[in-house]
């Protein structure tokens, strides 16, 4: 029995490196990439090419461009245009090319800034986005309409997927443009070395966020590629939209991930908050029942998964 080929574009990134090791780990599926040097998903000639060559049952769509509050801020026609861009080129050769399932990889700040917690899916579009990324967050809107527009039009199974803040090997520790969780290491990581006697978080430290391990992403993916056809059509049916959240259903505050980034660098001087830098959304808790009812649940905890990152981190730039 043949396998059935997936494509994991943007596979070298956090979300892509964890699906591809899943997937592979599984062993049930063939798994094509392609390098950015390789395939530019900008460049809709090549896109498309790429696609009616190859022609895979599936696709998870990673590829992105994607960084924290100071990223966001500064380059926003970049977040906005380049993701429209990417997202149209791979969303009309995968259609042309007769793709049977995708998966969609989005983002919590699609959600409104100010919504109920935890976060539901029936809560998109219903109040204005957070400032600081709102053009990420439409480019990420923009792909869930498009999941469901094809799926409308054309009767594709097209799945958005919104995972909370992600960490874990692979991650962008870039000193301005990472997100969070990967800057705190960074951070706390060069003042032990360098013996500083404090380390500045932004904000208050009182917002509050879910954080969950890439691997566990990984395999909610897989699980969902896994399922029989007539649970994965009821995701994707054309009468609803196709959304769905995952996460590990628990946040905690800035200053308590700060403190657990702390104790796991094992950084001992002060650790300082520059309440006149943004906080950005006050909370974002997604709630992830539409996904544990199907019958997966996050299995790594934030103190087990910052461990395995710091790991990483100190093999990659220790």
């Amino acid at each position: 029995m043949r396998k059935k080929k997936i494509y994991v574009a943007g596979h070298r990134g956090l979300v892509g490196s964890a699906t591809l090791q899943a997937l592979r780990a599984h062993g049930g599926y063939e798994v094509v990439t392609r390098s950015h040097d390789e395939l530019d998903l900008e460049d809709r000639a090549a896109t498309r090419a790429f696609f009616l060559e190859e022609r895979p049952d599936h696709v998870v769509m990673c590829a992105a461009k994607v960084g924290g509050i100071m990223a966001n801020s500064s380059l926003p026609v970049d977040f906005l245009h380049n993701n429209l861009r990417i997202q149209l080129n791979v969303f009309d050769a995968a259609h042309e090319a007769g793709i049977d399932r995708m998966i969609f990889l989005g983002s919590s700040c699609i959600y409104p800034r100010d919504c109920p917690q935890p976060i539901k899916e029936d809560y998109l579009l219903t109040g204005p986005l957070e400032a600081t990324n709102r053009p990420y967050a439409l480019a990420k809107i923009a792909g869930v309409e498009s999941c469901w527009a094809f799926n409308r039009q054309y009767g594709t199974r097209y799945l958005a997927m919104m995972p909370t803040n992600m960490y874990g090997p692979g991650d962008n520790y870039h000193p301005e443009h990472s997100h969070v969780l990967p800057a705190l290491i960074r951070r706390f990581h060069e003042a032990k070395v360098a013996g500083a006697p404090s380390v500045v978080v932004w904000g208050s430290g009182k917002p509050r966020r879910e954080f969950m391990y890439s691997s566990d992403l990984g395999g909610a993916i897989v699980f969902l590629l896994d399922l029989p056809d007539d649970r994965f059509a009821a995701l994707v049916h054309p009468d609803v939209t196709p959304l769905i959240n995952v996460g590990v259903g628990e946040d905690v505050t800035i200053r308590e991930v700060a403190e657990e980034v702390k104790a796991t660098v094992g950084y001992t001087g002060e650790l300082k908050l520059d309440a006149s830098k943004p906080d950005g959304t006050p909370r974002k808790l997604l709630d992830v029942g539409r996904l544990e009812a199907l019958g997966w649940k996050a299995r790594t905890g934030l103190a087990e998964g910052l461990r395995h990152a710091y790991e990483d981190f100190l093999q990659r730039h220790g």
